[in-house]
């Protein structure tokens, strides 16, 4: 028998690829179904549409996953990897929600536009990460996370403090009589401080999955206080597929495309450095050729997803830090992860338990995810020159600026014209533009001895 040459490639028992890579699945599990959850909500979707959303996210999630660690003729970069949701989407598409002149089939359009994208620039990846060097990344994934903290905080007061009602057959919007109820933010807190104290005194697996067992906690918690509805279970089948197009055909906005293009750019920065550090992990060099495998996938999955009813993906960077804890290097244990996560997708059921979870829940867990978001980025620019190099100070400063003027003054651009309501609503996409601009005027073109050193920073400061 003709044994693999590289541990990557080793095929382990059934029972242990089965157990393996459900580890894969929890440690990713939360994230993956977070993103469905806000975009969900942001559109005020019923809760039986962010459940089919879910189980079209965890089957992706899994399709995608089987691809990239096992790899299809030009895609997959034939390396342990689980790709979820990226983070970096969510406030372009939370922009994108708020937008009345917006549904959520243009949402979709941008997805699988940024992820044709980005398949068509994932062989020069190399001469774009000129433009985004740390400096770059680093304000725009700060200003993400930013964005997003008014999320998580409405989250943890009950949700939106305006809510839609029917009165007398006309809907009309109405102060949310929960919001910033004693019990919400008791229950959000509880969220938050167990999660901390897990991640603190835990250690291994445990620690790694603090954020999905702070929500366990509040979720059970709730589940006591008769907070948790689970109206519609009943009704939910056992099993079903995804079906494509669920919601109609695509719709396409030049400026949410733009949007998106920006975020698939920052993406495919982030999971450079990801695959350069699996690849240091497992003893597998990442060429060129290898890396634009890896890179093509990240836009398949995004048209998939956008096909599939669901969202731009990419590699999950604690999956490939569990990759170096276990010491388990083999490709398989994540086609084994990929093939559950589809699995969980295609019980409905499921999906529902996970969107019956109150707001006030994930609100704790919320604000954890999306402050870390924006720590990443503190993180990124804590490797920036700001000491020979005072310009990049000015960067950092007007771009973050710039980027919160939708978020501090909603209306500030109420009177520019309508077609470019999204870039103006669109903090992210203000930010980066200006961060690109910015560096090319104090800073130029980036080197070429400068492309690695960027992707390195972003495999060390990444966290989805």
């Amino acid at each position: 028998m003709q044994t693999s040459s590289h541990p990557v490639d080793e095929r382990l028992p059934v029972f242990k690829l089965f157990a393996l890579g459900m580890q894969h699945v929890l440690v990713m599990y939360a994230g993956a179904i977070a993103v469905p959850l806000i975009i969900g909500g942001a559109l005020n979707l019923p809760k039986s549409e962010i459940a089919y959303l879910i189980s079209a996210d965890l089957f992706c999630c899994g399709l995608v996953t089987i691809i990239q660690s096992l790899g299809i003729w030009k895609f997959g970069i034939r390396m342990p990897v689980m790709m979820g949701v990226t983070f970096a989407a969510v406030g372009p598409m939370v922009a994108m929600a708020g937008n009345p002149g917006l549904s959520i089939l243009h949402i979709y359009g941008a997805v699988i536009a940024g992820g044709v994208f980005c398949i068509l620039a994932s062989p020069y990846m190399s001469k774009l990460m000129r433009y985004f060097p740390p400096v770059v990344t680093g304000t725009v994934i700060t200003v993400i996370g930013i964005s997003l903290m008014g999320v998580g905080i409405n989250w943890a007061a009950g949700g939106q403090p305006i809510i839609g009602k029917l009165v007398d057959g006309v809907f009309v919007k109405v102060p949310n009589p929960d919001y910033g109820s004693p019990l919400s933010l008791t229950i959000a807190a509880i969220v938050l401080i167990s999660i901390l104290v897990i991640t603190k005194y835990m250690k291994g697996f445990i620690a790694n999955i603090s954020v999905l067992m702070g929500m366990v906690i509040g979720f059970v918690i709730a589940l006591a206080l008769g907070k948790i509805s689970f109206d519609g279970l009943g009704n939910a089948d056992w099993f079903a597929f995804i079906r494509p197009f669920h919601y109609g055909w695509p719709q396409f906005d030049i400026a949410s495309i733009l949007s998106m293009c920006l975020v698939m750019i920052v993406t495919m920065i982030e999971s450079t450095g990801m695959f350069m550090a699996l690849g240091d992990i497992v003893g597998k060099k990442v060429d060129d050729q290898t890396l634009a495998k890896g890179l093509r996938v990240d836009g398949l999955g995004s048209v998939i997803g956008g096909i599939f009813n669901t969202f731009p993906y990419t590699s999950f960077s604690q999956n490939v830090g569990l990759v170096g804890v276990t010491g388990i290097r083999s490709r398989y244990v994540c086609v084994a992860a990929g093939v559950i996560l589809v699995a969980f997708g295609l019980f409905p059921k499921m999906a529902h338990v996970a969107a019956s979870i109150p707001q006030f829940v994930l609100g704790g867990a919320g604000i954890v995810m999306f402050g870390m978001v924006a720590a990443t980025g503190i993180k990124i620019l804590s490797k920036v020159d700001f000491h020979t190099n005072r310009n990049n100070l000015f960067i950092v400063a007007i771009s973050i600026g710039v980027g919160m003027i939708p978020i501090v003054a909603p209306t500030f651009f109420a009177q520019m014209p309508a077609v470019l309501g999204t870039i103006f609503h669109s903090g992210i996409l203000l930010a980066s533009a200006m961060a690109v601009i910015l560096n090319l005027f104090f800073n130029g073109r980036g080197s070429e001895e400068d492309v690695n050193r960027y992707a390195m920073a972003a495999a060390q400061s990444s966290d989805h």
